[in-house]
């Protein structure tokens, strides 16, 4: 069936954990595309455009897998990989580098949804126009850029009285991100993810999931971050499980949500798969906190777990990425 390159970030030995998983990621995938009848052959992208096109050139792909999720360390530059093949003519997996773009930045994609009517919580940057949102209460302090809960901690969330404290609070942290950052109002309350898949039909929402934190203190913020995701030595890895069983009453709501993660999938033009992570408050008011074009893909991650609950394996899931091509 010829040759996929599956094109990934180039990742240092001493690389955090968080970019380690692509490897994984990458393992899973060609391993996926052998038994789908493929040639995988794995080729990290790099800061050098030249030598990465010089090589894409000489194997001639039928397509490319695109992982690549940050260049060089830094993911303000995902829509690089897709803006080479874009050039080169090639068909490549996922989104499109106006979609990757257009989701990758936090402020710009809020900035869309706000304009499209799609709910997202309140945030404040140093620009005019998010200053005049600033009203007092609890703020989640995060990378425009970042992914994969990349620098947050419960020191993340403050709370902010005056407009000047916040953004005090917005510059103390940006450093320490290696990007500038901004703050989105904290919405106390549940977390789903909303996966999305392509299909026969079109794309379609693999069964929700529920965030859920066990047994975590009265006092203890319940947000997913970093050690939640990554350090599998601690309490939060240990106490933040995802559940697919839901109450009757909750039926309403997941409609909701399922309506809300497909009209994110297409205002947005994404292709192939998705997720869309929501925030839903005490008063069962859903908040659309970010959404991925190209959700982690390893075998034990929450996309293939949604994936594996709707009944596919992990092969027929990566063939209905490729199918979206």
């Amino acid at each position: 069936m010829g040759k996929a390159v599956i094109l990934h970030a180039e990742i240092a030995p001493d690389a955090p954990l968080d970019e380690r998983d692509t490897l994984i990621q990458a393992d899973a995938v060609s391993a996926a595309l052998a038994n789908l009848g493929y040639e995988p052959i794995r080729m990290p992208f790099r800061l050098n455009l030249d030598d990465v096109r010089a090589r894409l050139a000489k194997i001639v792909p039928a397509f490319v897998f695109n992982l690549v999720e940050a260049v060089d360390g830094q993911d303000r530059f995902i829509h690089l990989a897709p803006s080479l093949l874009d050039v080169m003519g090639i068909p490549y997996t996922g989104s499109s580098t106006e979609a990757v773009f257009l989701t990758s930045g936090k402020v710009l994609s809020k900035r869309l949804m706000r304009a499209a009517g799609l709910p997202t919580p309140p945030f404040v940057t140093t620009g005019a126009d998010e200053v005049a949102a600033f009203r007092p209460g609890a703020y989640i302090v995060k990378s425009i850029w970042d992914h994969a809960s990349a620098g947050i901690t419960d020191d993340s969330v403050v709370r902010a009285d005056d407009l000047g404290g916040l953004l005090d609070h917005i510059e103390r942290r940006s450093p320490s991100h290696g990007s500038p950052c901004f703050a989105e109002a904290y919405i106390d309350g549940r977390e789903f993810n909303l996966s999305v898949l392509a299909g026969p039909g079109g794309p379609y929402v693999l069964p929700p999931a529920e965030i859920l934190f066990r047994d975590y203190p009265p006092d203890k913020l319940r947000i997913v971050d970093y050690r939640a995701k990554w350090r599998e030595d601690s309490f939060e890895y240990a106490n933040t499980l995802r559940s697919f069983d839901f109450d009757a009453k909750d039926a309403p709501l997941l409609d909701s949500l399922r309506s809300m993660a497909l009209e994110c999938f297409r205002r947005f033009g994404l292709r192939g798969y998705a997720r869309v992570d929501f925030r839903v408050d005490l008063e069962g008011m859903p908040w659309i906190l970010e959404i991925n074009a190209n959700p982690c893909l390893t075998p034990d991650g929450g996309f293939f777990a949604a994936a594996s609950e709707a009944g596919l394996s992990y092969d027929a899931m990566i063939g209905r990425i490729i199918g979206d091509l």
